[in-house]
């Protein structure tokens, strides 16, 4: 059984998703894993990751629009100390998740043929945001 570790770094340009499966697959091509288990961690609690459709660009136009009417900035929260979509950007964060486990089979990622796997950035303000790989399998 082996085991890698990665920390990739990701510049958001503001709130909106972020698609970086080929990262990932870039990485993962370099470890010699043909069969395991890959885990996806999002280091922050103003966004998320998420597992959704890559050959739409609408599909993430209206989970975005969504995720704004369910939370939306400027809302009567009692936490802002980092502005009006601080308290926002958390509420979207424990709805979705911040980890993701993703089968490797063949060395590759047993992802359906229209996903990818998204940052999903929930602050206004650009962001550099950690996001930890860790893979096991042999």
């Amino acid at each position: 059984m082996k085991q890698a570790v990665h920390t990739l770094q990701i510049a958001t340009r503001g709130k909106g998703l972020y698609e970086f499966t080929s990262t990932i697959t870039e990485w993962m091509r370099h470890q010699e894993i043909q069969t395991g288990l890959l885990t996806v961690f999002c280091r922050h609690t103003s966004a998320s990751l998420l597992i959704q459709e890559n050959a739409d660009p609408t599909v993430q136009t209206d989970l975005k629009a969504y995720f704004d009417r369910i939370a939306p900035d400027n809302g009567p929260y009692e936490h802002d100390y980092e502005g009006a979509d601080d308290m926002p950007a958390h509420l979207k964060t424990a709805l979705t998740q911040v980890q993701l486990s993703i089968p490797v089979v063949n060395g590759r990622l047993a992802l359906g043929t229209w996903q990818g796997v998204y940052l999903f950035e929930h602050r206004v303000r650009p962001h550099r945001r950690e996001i930890v790989l860790h893979l096991i399998g042999e």
